[in-house]
């Protein structure tokens, strides 16, 4: 009995890891973020790989939802953010917050 157990723990661990996030994109230059935004589902994770293209370090981040990420130049990284409810979430360069920053909107 516990091994039937044992194999149903272990299959539904490996089918869980069978579907990969969805991933988007994007690339920083300077505090420029390229795009300026995505739309995404609503209540869905998500994976968003983060390219620094620019001279200068820059740090991606929503206080709120708690990701930050820090990305040294020509350096590539990703955050994986959890099912959001819908409406749009900002982001920032906290090394360069005069720029624009980054949006997310949630949709149904």
């Amino acid at each position: 009995m516990r091994l039937i157990f044992m194999i149903l723990f272990l299959f539904s661990v490996s089918f869980g890891y069978a579907v990969p996030l969805p991933n988007y994109s994007i690339m920083v230059k300077d505090g420029q973020f390229d795009p300026e935004k995505i739309e995404v589902p609503a209540e869905q994770r998500f994976k968003i790989t983060i390219q620094n293209t620019g001279s200068d370090p820059v740090e991606f981040e929503n206080l709120s939802l708690r990701v930050e990420k820090v990305l040294g130049k020509n350096v590539q990284s990703f955050v994986v953010i959890h099912p959001l409810k819908s409406g749009i979430y900002h982001f920032i360069d906290e090394f360069h917050p005069h720029m624009t920053g980054f949006k997310i909107i949630a949709k149904e």
